[in-house]
């Protein structure tokens, strides 16, 4: 059985989930462990308490309920920052003052936009804007690695104007590359994320390419998350994941507690 770990709840700015409702979600899909992993994105254009964390409430309920469920279901407790080099030093500042489980960093704001916005595309060419994100995770690399997988590596196709209609991992194989091999120096894992299922593309985020390169490359840590921000997209589609990882290579996957990897075997 399966770990959904990259999870929302009512602490993140776009859910309204009640968080033991997205556990009793979870025990009822089968899955061995959850945690959450509520949005923190400092300075985000235009809204910039959107996704602002109440730490001290957050901790303490998912505690509590992580107190209930000892000895019938593991619940972790985790954060997703957003990355941006201007913020890096406050986000460091956040991974050290509170005993998060897991950190992913993602890129969810390009120098100033979400490409969540169709503004992003405006006056240029779809896969100019592609690059220009990929680009920008290596600029969050070098800035800022206390982060322990990377979310969602080309999260910008779910929004852009034709999806992943003209995208390949081939397009962008160079700085696509170059994002894998500076995970994987700094001891960085991704995560093969069950979204981009439920936004029609067919694949996860990243695609089977880029985990497949991932792990020829020599990387090891891989998380599994469905992103959900309801109870019924917990675990989406994971019956598809064991298939996808052993054919990229991999055997387990991780897991991560205290900030230390767990590798876990594949059902």
């Amino acid at each position: 059985m399966l770990w959904d770990t990259h999870m929302h709840c009512r602490f993140s700015g776009d859910s309204d989930a009640e968080p033991e409702d997205m556990i009793l979600a979870s025990i009822s899909r089968g899955l061995d462990g959850i945690c959450f992993t509520d949005h923190l994105d400092l300075d985000y254009p235009d809204e910039p308490d959107a996704f602002l964390l109440d730490y001290p409430a957050y901790h303490d309920t998912i505690y509590a309920l992580r107190d209930k469920y000892a000895g019938r279901f593991h619940i972790n407790w985790g954060i997703e920052m957003g990355l941006q080099p201007h913020v890096a030093s406050m986000n460091a500042q956040v991974a050290k003052s509170y005993p998060f489980d897991f950190v992913i960093g993602s890129s969810h704001v390009v120098h100033g936009t979400d490409p969540y916005y169709p503004r992003f595309y405006e006056g240029r060419r779809e896969e100019d804007g592609y690059l220009e994100y990929f680009e920008s995770i290596l600029e969050n690399i070098a800035c800022y690695q206390d982060f322990d997988v990377y979310g969602h590596i080309d999260y910008v196709v779910r929004y852009g104007p034709n999806k992943n209609k003209n995208y390949s991992y081939k397009k962008f194989a160079d700085v696509i590359d170059e994002i894998l091999r500076q995970l994987i120096a700094r001891g960085k894992g991704i995560e093969i994320n069950t979204a981009g299922f439920k936004y029609g593309l067919g694949h996860p985020n990243p695609t089977e390419e880029i985990i497949k390169r991932y792990r020829e490359l020599g990387g090891e840590i891989i998380t599994i998350g469905a992103d959900a921000h309801k109870p019924e997209h917990v675990a989406y589609d994971f019956a598809k994941v064991p298939d996808i990882l052993k054919a990229s290579g991999f055997q387990y996957y991780t897991v991560f507690t205290n900030r230390k990897p767990k590798f876990l075997k594949l059902p």
